[in-house]
């Protein structure tokens, strides 16, 4: 009974658009499911990387929902995109990793916000393969947000020495798959796996939930 009125008062609503979800409905109404626009060309230029991925652009209500999950407390939102991000792993065939990783945000960011998005989002794509996610990386610089940012060069510039790796000996000579929440430029993801490699990673690829979809067609 108690469970029934919690779904009465507060009924599950679809991560990206916010309309109330059908009973046969997970995560996303059929709606968003056929028409978040799909990830399938970027021209965004990611180095030191041996493949990555993204499961929608960064735009409309794709932009509005992680917005939410960053900035509005929508915790709840990281398995929802874990459980997507996990799918469109194994779509492309990189579920063959050794290690589930993801890209920190700086110990005072996650302070103020009360959680680190990116983590929340590893323990749902873990949750989703059966993997557990390890912290591989921390950021000891507190950047300006590369979102205020539109240079690219200046972006890379801002991350540069950002992260340190973190006890490399549980990645050295492993394939491992980072996580990211958006990729714009891919300044950072660029940085995070120049980290892991110097650290000793084999190699490093990257999904994220959604990528900037710069001169695509």
């Amino acid at each position: 009974m108690f469970q029934r009125l919690i779904a009465l008062l507060f009924p599950p609503k679809c991560v990206l658009c916010k309309a109330v979800l059908e009973k046969e409905e997970t995560d996303f109404c059929h709606c968003c499911r056929q028409n978040a626009p799909e990830a399938r060309k970027s021209n965004v230029k990611l180095s030191f990387l041996a493949g990555w991925t993204a499961v929608w652009y960064y735009k409309d209500m794709v932009r509005g929902s992680i917005l939410r999950y960053k900035f509005s407390g929508r915790r709840s939102y990281g398995k929802a995109y874990g459980r997507v991000v996990a799918m469109q792993v194994q779509k492309q065939k990189m579920d063959d990793f050794d290690v589930l990783t993801f890209v920190p945000i700086a110990p005072l960011r996650r302070f103020s916000r009360g959680y680190d998005q990116v983590e929340l989002l590893a323990e749902g794509v873990g949750e989703a393969l059966g993997v557990k996610p390890i912290r591989t990386l921390r950021k000891i610089r507190n950047t300006p947000p590369q979102s205020g940012i539109k240079d690219v060069a200046r972006r890379r510039a801002n991350v540069l020495g950002a992260y340190t790796a973190v006890e490399p000996e549980n990645f050295h000579g492993k394939r491992v798959l980072m996580l990211d929440d958006v990729i714009t430029t891919g300044a950072t993801a660029s940085e995070c796996a120049r980290v892991l490699l110097t650290a000793g990673a084999k190699e490093v690829l990257c999904a994220s939930v959604a990528v900037a979809n710069h001169n695509t067609k």
